[in-house]
């Protein structure tokens, strides 16, 4: 396989993009940091066939146009992943639209009984018969400039995927799941699984109750905690916690100035809130 150099420059992104758009698969991974932020920030793309495979640095100012209509607009090319949801999140963030026809394989892996989110390293293992290299795994991808080592590890998470896709293909053409499979794709290719509504937000925080009145307040604090965590551009945790969010929600407190002592809560946080209602 020929692995190329990082790629910075937009015409040699357009001219690998052009020979992937007539390939019949491709393999996709991110490396991205979120840790401090609401929206991923995009810090490599990997992709690579049968015959070749690059890292495409997308912090320079390179026209990503090219691999983004590769993404979503070519339906000829079935973009692999594994456990995908976020890479596939950030291409969402990035077009409003969900990479298409997609295929992952942690989702394939369970249909084979291989575990239900079996990791990446363990799949490689299975199927290769090679211990992952773990050590850039705590790269911060932001800094520049990356080093060899990190673009080979990064490298490496596609070239192995390349691999593992036929083997795994053939597996499933012998287990009569495709119909199955098919349906699940489909499902994580689904927009609305990445939308960011903020009035469905209430669904990710787990919550004893489910009094009308609970469930309410959870609805409406859950909303604002998306908006505002959207706006300033940092994590949800950060403006307040799930566990703390219920507790408001089960339990409000009777006065404006008893938010002030929510344990979780930011002082700035506690003065948008209202207790009326």
């Amino acid at each position: 396989m020929h692995i190329h150099g990082l790629i910075e420059d937009s015409a040699a992104l357009a001219n690998l993009c052009a020979r992937f758009a007539n390939k019949p698969y491709i393999c996709v991974d991110t490396e991205f940091m979120r840790e401090n932020s609401y929206w991923p920030e995009l810090c490599l793309i990997q992709i690579a066939d049968d015959e070749e495979a690059a890292a495409i640095d997308p912090m320079g100012g390179i026209d990503m146009t090219p691999l983004l209509e590769l993404m979503t607009n070519n339906e000829d090319v079935l973009k692999v992943f594994h456990a995908g949801g976020q890479d596939i999140e950030i291409v969402y963030n990035l077009t409003g639209k969900t990479p298409h026809p997609l295929f992952d394989t942690q989702v394939a892996a369970m249909a084979l009984g291989q575990g239900e989110q079996i990791g990446y390293s363990n799949l490689v293992d299975t199927y290769l018969g090679i211990t992952v290299d773990k050590g850039a795994r705590f790269t911060d991808w932001s800094r520049r400039p990356l080093d060899k080592r990190q673009i080979d590890y990064a490298i490496c998470d596609v070239t192995y995927l390349s691999e593992i896709f036929p083997k795994m293909l053939e597996k499933l053409r012998k287990t009569g799941r495709g119909a199955w499979l098919d349906q699940e794709m489909e499902r994580l290719a689904d927009p609305e699984n990445y939308r960011n509504d903020p009035d469905q937000a209430w669904q990710r925080v787990r919550v004893s109750s489910r009094k009308p009145e609970v469930l309410g307040r959870l609805k409406a604090l859950a909303r604002w905690r998306e908006l505002e965590a959207q706006g300033k551009d940092l994590p949800r945790g950060r403006i307040i916690k799930d566990e703390t969010l219920a507790d408001l929600a089960g339990t409000p407190p009777r006065k404006q100035v008893d938010l002030a002592r929510i344990r979780g809560l930011s002082p700035p946080g506690a003065a948008t809130i209202s207790v009326a209602g």
